[in-house]
């Protein structure tokens, strides 16, 4: 069966998790392609929060297969906590979590040097989570890091590997006059989880092409969002990984012509965390009413999300890099009481009209949106929980639709599993 892959198509927190944990339902296997600990997907599941991190979101059904793939940078200590976590609500993961042998470790010493880093930028530092995802896949692009497979070393060479990278990296901290890791408390709490989490790791990509063969359904999980893709997005603003359709392919090792759907997660209106560009950005009074609404606060670090409208020029780009094929609108509702909703249909740089988003971050920061107003609907999206939506939401999304060139195929018009219609 082909693979169904979830792509994010703004600067992260789209709601991706709520659609992954929408199709679940229906997959064998959920694979998370990229990133790490700096993720947030939030699920609520029968009047139940759940935050996930790490494990994909699809863990909540009880058939389904959830692997951590080769392209992420795991923390050790923090995927052990979570399965805990996750246990510890009710949920029986046992035989359904698998990490690959190619993903990368996230040691303590990555999560010190990456807020070192930040705080030697100044006033203007990139607004990473803390979490040593940026010094992880530097080690891991540098060819020093550790991966997963590591850890299935006999208990020994494991502290030893482990004693011998914090020792190194403490060395690298001292120059840089950040703080060296306790060696062997961090050894002792690091072999603790590597203990916990061995039993789970495997070549996952063989699970995957075995799954592929035997008519399996999978689901491809995305993180941040394609805004934000090392090579594609905002750059030096980004994320450390490609959180486009090509981290996909290499991060799960699934083959590309296996590929039948990517469906694309917008927000109704644009959102982002940290610093970088962000033309549609409402400063106001418009924008702090879509965060109180919205919840905007990210799961990963509590921040404030910036706020503002909806960005077709950055839209139309993703969906013809990604190749969508439809669209998952999610937070429609957030909308139901404003008067006038603004699309961006365009920017003016200069004299010039610009009908993709640039790839130079000085003339992003030129760019003023060209936007298109439209009235409101004033009512419950939701239409009484199931029904058809307002016709002046219906007109929002059909004009979202041709400013993209995408259809809109799944509105979510609230933060429960159900709150969703199917256009």
């Amino acid at each position: 069966m082909p693979v169904t892959l979830i792509v994010g198509c703004q600067w992260g927190d789209e709601g991706k998790a709520k659609i992954v944990d929408l199709l679940a339902e229906k997959a064998d296997l959920v694979v998370r392609y990229a990133g790490g600990a700096n993720a947030g997907h939030t699920v609520v599941a029968d009047g139940r929060r759940f935050a996930f991190h790490l494990v994909p979101s699809g863990i909540l059904y009880p058939h389904v297969t959830c692997i951590l793939g080769g392209g992420m940078v795991i923390d050790p200590v923090a995927l052990a906590s979570e399965i805990e976590s996750v246990v510890e609500k009710g949920v029986d993961v046992a035989g359904r979590i698998l990490v690959s042998e190619q993903a990368h470790v996230v040691f303590p010493y990555h999560m010190e040097m990456d807020r070192g880093a930040e705080r030697r930028l100044g006033s203007s530092p990139i607004g990473t989570t803390g979490k040593g995802i940026t010094p992880a896949y530097t080690d891991k692009v540098s060819r020093t890091g550790v991966r997963m497979g590591d850890l299935l070393k006999p208990r020994r060479e494991v502290i030893e590997l482990f004693t011998d990278k914090i020792q190194e990296n403490n060395r690298t901290l001292k120059r840089l006059g950040l703080t060296p890791v306790p060696v062997k408390r961090t050894v002792e709490v690091l072999e603790r989880a590597a203990a916990k989490i061995a039993p789970l790791i495997t070549d996952t990509r063989v699970v995957l092409w075995s799954a592929l063969d035997n008519g399996k359904t999978v689901l491809g999980e995305g993180a941040q969002g394609s805004l934000l893709d090392i090579d594609h997005g905002t750059y030096p603003y980004v994320t450390s990984s490609s959180a486009s359709v090509g981290g996909a392919i290499a991060g799960a090792g699934i083959p590309a012509s296996s590929i039948e759907r990517v469906i694309g997660i917008f927000k109704a209106y644009c959102t982002r965390v940290g610093n970088g560009p962000f033309p549609t950005e409402e400063k106001g009074a418009v924008g702090r009413k879509l965060r109180e609404i919205g919840g905007e606060y990210g799961t990963t670090t509590g921040r404030p999300r910036r706020c503002g409208w909806f960005d077709g020029v950055a839209g139309r780009t993703v969906v013809r890099l990604n190749g969508i094929t439809e669209i998952a609108l999610t937070k429609l509702d957030v909308l139901d009481t404003f008067d006038k909703i603004k699309i961006c249909r365009g920017y003016r740089c200069g004299k010039r009209e610009l009908e993709y988003f640039p790839t130079v971050l000085k003339q992003v920061e030129r760019c003023r949106p060209q936007y298109e107003v439209l009235d409101g609907w004033r009512s419950n999206a939701g239409g009484g929980g199931g029904g058809a939506l307002p016709r002046n939401a219906v007109a929002y999304i059909e004009r979202l639709e041709a400013v993209v060139g995408c259809r809109v195929g799944i509105v979510s018009i609230g933060p429960d599993r159900r709150a969703v219609l199917e256009r």
